[in-house]
């Protein structure tokens, strides 16, 4: 018996790096997963992995940037498994660049999908969670606390998130949900890989660079985050509530 039996976690961005691990330690620890990504191929790819390690899972193909896509994801978690105890926060890509260099669709996707697409899924999950004591995890990101020139979306839409977080969890304490956010820094995914070769940089040596001039321990792996995830959401983790974990190998040096 995992220390998560029993529980139906939704997972989204599930169909690789972060969410993808998150989602496949949560169903090791025992929960029943939803994976909920765009790409249905990736997705059934994540979910037969799951499902030869001895766990449970299903996936749904959405794009939560739709108005009309957390609801449905709720209504398929509850169909499948019969109830909704996990939210998973974890969808959203946010287009780089310097402010006067984003044009107004940028900063609209950039806020649809990951902005709107927590808030909406959170509220359209929150009766299942009230009723059954559930959690809310937000995965935002350390450029919500110092975003850098090159991260103006990112960095407003993960400040707005850490708010969020914050003013969710109060009402989870009237509610009975506990309501909590991870930070993750730099993490080896194909996202990273993609920047560093866009930057015109070797994977490998681009990595070195970037510990060396961030003054950090070493790049994270999606596994750290999987890892501080089911801590977070299980048994061990139930005095947390309103926390914005920093799990960024020192990154952020600011109090």
């Amino acid at each position: 018996m995992g220390t998560l039996s029993g529980k139906v976690a939704v997972v989204t961005g599930a169909n690789r790096g972060i969410g993808r691990a998150i989602a496949g330690r949560l169903a090791q620890d025992g929960a029943k997963v939803i994976l909920a990504a765009r790409n249905q191929e990736l997705l059934e790819i994540a979910v037969t992995e799951i499902q030869g390690g001895g766990g449970e899972a299903a996936a749904i193909a959405l794009d939560l940037r739709e108005p009309d896509a957390a609801e449905a994801l709720v209504t398929f978690a509850s169909e499948q498994f019969g109830g909704v105890d996990i939210i998973v926060n974890n969808a959203g890509a946010t287009k780089r660049g310097e402010f006067l260099e984003l044009s107004e669709q940028d900063w609209e996707d950039g806020f649809a999908l990951k902005f709107f697409g927590y808030v909406r899924l959170s509220r359209a999950a929150w009766p299942k969670l009230r009723e059954s004591n559930g959690a809310v995890l937000n995965i935002i990101g350390v450029g919500g606390r110092t975003p850098g020139t090159e991260f103006s979306i990112g960095g407003s839409v993960n400040g707005a998130l850490i708010t969020f977080t914050k003013l969710l969890a109060a009402l989870g304490i009237r509610d009975g949900v506990r309501v909590n956010a991870i930070n993750p820094g730099s993490v080896r995914t194909e996202r990273l890989t993609q920047q560093l070769v866009t930057a015109g940089l070797d994977p490998a040596t681009g990595e070195e660079e970037l510990v060396r001039k961030a003054n950090i321990v070493r790049i994270g792996e999606p596994e750290d985050v999987a890892s501080l995830a089911a801590f977070v959401l299980g048994p061990s983790g139930t005095w947390l509530q309103g926390s914005i974990i920093d799990l960024d190998g020192g990154a952020t040096k600011s109090v």
